[in-house]
């Protein structure tokens, strides 16, 4: 059975198949967030440090720390907004980390500071990713994001999409780095674009898991891209994602209707033993009005619930770009 071990100073998580969903909380990302770049730029971290709390007391297992506020000079002035934003977040929650960044450099000051077995995001199959980020998963130990695309830009061919997968896993592998050590995103398009983005997906990510054994990810909120409502989009997505075998994605837990899917696929999955976390969120709920979905019960802003894109990649289909 595929598991990839990730964790902070005090937290192991799991990443697996026989697992509960991974929810990769989104929201410390600049891109497209201009309130957030300024403060993040002018050393203000009140935003991060909401949002970190925030994102742990709605049910993220992990948090996507990203620092790309600009894409001027970003290898000056993201390695050192990287490791401070880490820092201050790692200070305040013990959930493992994603490091979110396309400087090298900036991935491995964050390495150096990181507390526990953080995930890098992300390597793609471009020769000069997989030469630059590959030999520093292996140096540190940790596991690493992959994404489906190369040189060629992103395919809207699947079989492409899988072929760029299973060379970087072939690549890692000459790194000494195992297969369950690679996360792959397959990249979800826009179903208002491509009428077939779901059922692509769904068959990608069996495939992966059949034939490479490696778990996946994806940035969730790409499947309802130009469409309105998206939010009803996003959680009618999940359950059918994690049913094709999906065990982590890059979202916003903060959006209840989304967390509900989440603990919703974990409990008809099997994952969520004797329903356990399913009544312990909402033991006490009590519908509201107008139909709003269930809140879960207060946690402590430190504690997870767990068992989930920057400048220089904000355009790029694969997600964990934080929406308002």
């Amino acid at each position: 059975m595929t598991r990839t071990i990730v964790a902070s100073a005090t937290k192991e998580i799991i990443i697996g198949f026989d697992q509960p969903f991974c929810v990769i909380g989104e929201r410390i990302n600049p891109t497209g967030r201009k309130k957030l770049a300024a403060e993040m730029q002018a050393g203000n971290f009140e935003t991060v440090i909401k949002d970190a709390l925030e994102q742990v007391a709605a049910g993220a297992t992990m948090l996507d720390i990203n620092a790309g506020v600009t894409s001027v000079n970003p290898n000056e002035t993201e390695p050192g907004l990287l490791v401070q934003t880490m820092e201050i977040v790692q200070g305040l929650v013990d959930v493992p980390l994603a490091i979110d960044s396309s400087v090298t450099a900036a991935i491995e000051a964050a390495l150096k500071v990181a507390k526990g077995r953080p995930l890098v995001n992300s390597v793609t199959g471009e020769e000069e990713k997989l030469e630059a980020i590959l030999p520093l998963c292996a140096k540190y130990n940790v596991p690493v994001v992959a994404i489906s695309n190369d040189e060629t830009g992103i395919s809207q061919d699947p079989d492409v999409r899988f072929a760029v997968a299973k060379k970087i896993v072939e690549r890692a592998m000459d790194y000494g780095i195992k297969p369950h050590d690679i996360v792959v995103d397959p990249l979800v398009m826009p179903i208002g674009a491509i009428g077939s983005a779901g059922l692509q997906v769904f068959a990608l990510i069996r495939r992966l898991r059949e034939e490479l054994k490696v778990n996946t990810t994806c940035g969730l909120s790409n499947i309802s891209f130009g469409l309105p409502h998206r939010h009803g989009i996003n959680a009618g997505f999940i359950p059918m994602v994690i049913g094709a075998g999906m065990t982590s994605a890059i979202m916003n837990p903060c959006r209840p209707q989304e967390m509900e899917a989440v603990r919703a696929a974990n409990v008809l999955n099997g994952t969520d033993e004797n329903c356990y976390n399913w009544i312990k969120t909402y033991r006490d709920y009590k519908p509201a009005e107008g139909g709003a979905h269930a809140a879960p019960a207060a946690a402590p802003a430190s504690a997870s619930t767990g068992g989930g894109r920057r400048g220089g990649r904000a355009a790029r289909v694969g997600g964990g770009a934080a929406t308002e």
